[in-house]
């Protein structure tokens, strides 16, 4: 006799770990944000960014059922949006003089 899926067994435990890309892409953007807080901006804007390029490679390898909230639009316009807002970012960041 073989088991039921988790998302029958336990819904809730299942939507959870849906949602783990999620999870670990703001906890990245929380970070680089709690960096700019501290006035190390350039390195926060460069964290920020690497965790929406981060989120963007997810979309792009990740099945739609394991990808949960960062499936908004269709993938293609998710990966290009956005890998581009961070890459976009993070060249910013780079290019901005230093004070």
């Amino acid at each position: 006799m073989t088991r039921p899926p988790l998302y029958l067994r336990r819904p809730f435990l299942a939507g959870l770990l849906r949602q783990l890309p999620l999870l670990a892409v703001l906890v990245a953007v929380a970070v680089g944000l709690g960096m700019v807080a501290i006035e190390h901006w350039r390195r926060g804007l460069l964290v920020v960014g690497l965790a929406l390029v981060g989120a963007g490679l997810l979309r792009l390898v990740l099945p739609v059922r394991r990808v949960g909230f960062l499936a908004v639009r269709s993938r293609p316009v998710d990966v290009v949006l956005m890998a581009g807002t961070g890459v976009a970012l993070s060249v910013l960041a780079l290019v901005v003089p230093g004070s």
